[in-house]
């Protein structure tokens, strides 16, 4: 089994920012993409940022792009978030997946963000 820790929500001014932290632990054999979800209260959950292809490439939402980037540490089997210039309309749970295998997926408990106008 695999264990998602996420960290690093809470409430920002817009033009603020904040660093979201998922934590993977636990039988951990591969690596195929890990990435965030959001979801906003009323509309789907949407894919934020990732880093697939084996951890060779990231890719960011076009919503998100030049104010959100997306990192990974191997050793530490963390992704980071880092949200820049954060906007009312980034508010939203942030949800962490991994895929370890292309058949397996794992996801965080969630975590708040929420930017204030």
């Amino acid at each position: 089994q695999v264990q998602l820790v996420e960290s690093g929500g809470g409430l920002v001014q817009a033009g603020g920012s904040l660093r979201l932290s998922c934590a993977a632990s636990g039988s951990i054999f591969g690596f195929v993409a890990m990435g965030w979800y959001r979801q906003a209260p009323g509309k789907q959950r949407e894919l934020v940022a990732r880093i697939f292809n084996g951890g060779r490439t990231t890719s960011v939402a076009d919503s998100v792009k030049g104010r959100f980037t997306i990192s990974r540490d191997n050793a530490k089997n963390t992704v980071y978030l880092q949200m820049n210039s954060l906007k009312p309309e980034d508010t939203a749970v942030y949800y962490c997946y991994f895929m370890p295998e292309i058949t397996k997926d794992y996801w965080g408990q969630g975590t708040q963000v929420t930017v204030s106008s």
